[in-house]
């Protein structure tokens, strides 16, 4: 993204948050709008696709923290305009309108307009990055000079992708394979990312000299740019591709399984290196990080790698004992309640829980809650009347050391 093209933008608008939004709240916004302008929840609606891609081009500047700040100086610069600050002579400010006091900057010897600013020698446009990105030094009446000029300039591997699927408990307990779609910038599958029409490699640039940079001197003043040719690479493809321009880059849908490990807990997230955003020219991608999401279960919780369930029984299999069958994560076990069981009482399965990749699986704990009928036939009334009366002969009091009792 050309610095130019960020200046024409408001990318907190696009995402509707204020400038002042900390990165969680832009993250959020950016996630809800992301979901609702997807090309996949919204076939065939070429609005919702512009949308989508500029609310991913805006996160992926004010969602990058370096991005952002080097977004929100260049705003505030073009907002404020320059107070006079060169010797002798100094400039005047300009207007967010562009318009200069007196007609133009005045240095010395030299005097341009607004043209001489966004034009170099040769035509070509120079982005408001050139200018305030760089630094001007005055050199007096000889020529001027640039710090940086001559740098190396280093082309970046593709940005890092950032997205969210949601598992189910078990799904997420057990492991899975979840096929997703992206749309973004991928490889071109024409020259496969070289940018190369016949597949040559690069060479270096001749208009820079491999560089990466062109000066433009102008009066008392210099100035350092990415070279317009070769894009501040310092390679230059003789024979570009026609389909991607030679950036070797084009936004496509693509499609990719992520295969989720077992025992992944809600919010993680899984790397896969080298499945974000192509690199220009043949340069590694960036890589994709997923976030998982676990809904919940109507059966099952998870504390660490051990599962907990609760199941009901009834007060003659905790007060006689007995076997019971209980679920798992992947069918039933056979579970023995000892005689005389409190209610509530938790019971352990070893080695049921969790099974997690290099590590002891968790445990299954089973939770004992008397389930109490609410209606009973007059022979299991007349049977429970019995039970309590040889209850209350044989001595039994429920409260005997119990504390509220008096």
């Amino acid at each position: 993204m050309a610095d130019r093209e960020w200046a024409e933008k408001d990318y907190y608008a696009d995402l509707g948050v204020s400038k002042s939004a900390s990165a969680v709240e832009i993250k959020k916004a950016y996630r809800k709008l992301a979901r609702e302008n997807h090309p996949d929840s919204n076939p065939g609606d070429k609005k919702a696709e512009d949308r989508f891609k500029r609310i991913s081009e805006a996160y992926s500047v004010v969602g990058d923290a370096d991005k952002r700040k080097e977004y929100d100086e260049m705003k505030e610069m073009l907002g404020s305009g320059f107070g006079g600050g060169f010797a002798p002579g100094g400039f005047g400010g300009f207007s967010r309108s562009g318009g200069y006091p007196g007609g133009g900057f005045s240095g010395g010897t030299s005097n341009f307009d607004m043209g001489d600013v966004f034009t170099g020698a040769s035509g070509e446009e120079t982005s408001f990055g050139d200018i305030f990105s760089n630094l001007f030094e005055r050199a007096g009446t000889g020529g001027g000079a640039t710090r940086g000029a001559g740098r190396q300039a280093r082309s970046k591997r593709g940005a890092d992708v950032e997205t969210e699927i949601t598992l189910d408990f078990r799904e997420a307990v057990q492991g899975a394979n979840v096929p997703i779609k992206l749309t973004q910038p991928s490889p071109c599958t024409t020259c496969h990312g070289s940018g190369s029409r016949d597949g040559k490699p690069p060479v270096k640039c001749p208009y820079c000299d491999g560089s990466g940079y062109e000066t433009d001197t102008r009066g008392g003043f210099a100035m350092t740019r990415p070279c317009t040719h070769c894009h501040g690479t310092g390679q230059y493809i003789e024979d570009p591709c026609p389909d991607c321009n030679g950036t070797g880059v084009v936004t496509r849908t693509r499609s990719m399984t992520v295969r989720v490990p077992a025992g992944i807990t809600d919010g993680q997230k899984i790397r896969l290196a080298g499945r974000g955003e192509a690199g220009m020219q043949g340069k590694p991608s960036g890589d994709l990080y997923v976030t998982v999401h676990v809904a919940p279960d109507k059966v099952f919780t998870r504390t660490g790698n051990n599962l907990e369930v609760t199941v009901p029984v009834s007060f003659g299999e905790l007060a006689l004992g007995g076997t019971i069958e209980v679920p798992t994560i992947d069918g039933s076990v056979r579970l023995r309640v000892p005689a005389g069981t409190a209610d509530g009482r938790t019971l352990r399965v070893r080695g049921r829980g969790v099974k997690k990749r290099n590590s002891e699986p968790g445990d299954l704990l089973v939770t004992v809650k008397v389930a109490i009928p609410k209606n009973l036939d007059d022979q299991a009334t007349s049977a429970l009347r019995s039970y309590v009366e040889a209850e209350r002969q044989s001595g039994f009091d429920p409260r005997a050391n119990w504390v509220g009792k008096n």
